[in-house]
């Protein structure tokens, strides 16, 4: 993958779901609800200072969100963090950048 570039659409993975979890507060508080599903099902990466990480995620069971997380580099002792996100996606709306 080139550095800048958007990745390949991945399935999600454990670290990806545990990053999901991470940001859950974030993105709840944004949002003003709660979810009793969080489910990552697929994601994207773009490397740049760090790691942004394009996530699908699904949120009821016809409903899901995309995220944008950041993730810094390990020496930086940061979590990841949401930057942004779009609601209203269905399973089949492709990941793309935001």
């Amino acid at each position: 993958m080139m550095p800048g570039g958007l990745s390949e659409t991945k399935p999600a993975t454990p670290e990806v779901q545990h990053i999901v979890n991470q940001v859950k507060p974030q993105f709840e508080s944004k949002e003003n609800k709660t979810y009793g599903i969080f489910k990552a099902i697929v994601y994207k990466t773009q490397v740049v200072a760090g790691i942004n990480y394009f996530i699908k995620v699904q949120v009821c069971d016809d409903d899901y969100v995309h995220l944008r997380v950041f993730e810094s580099l390990p020496h930086e002792n940061q979590g990841p963090s949401l930057v942004s996100f779009q609601t209203g996606k269905t399973r089949d709306d492709p990941l793309t950048y935001f």
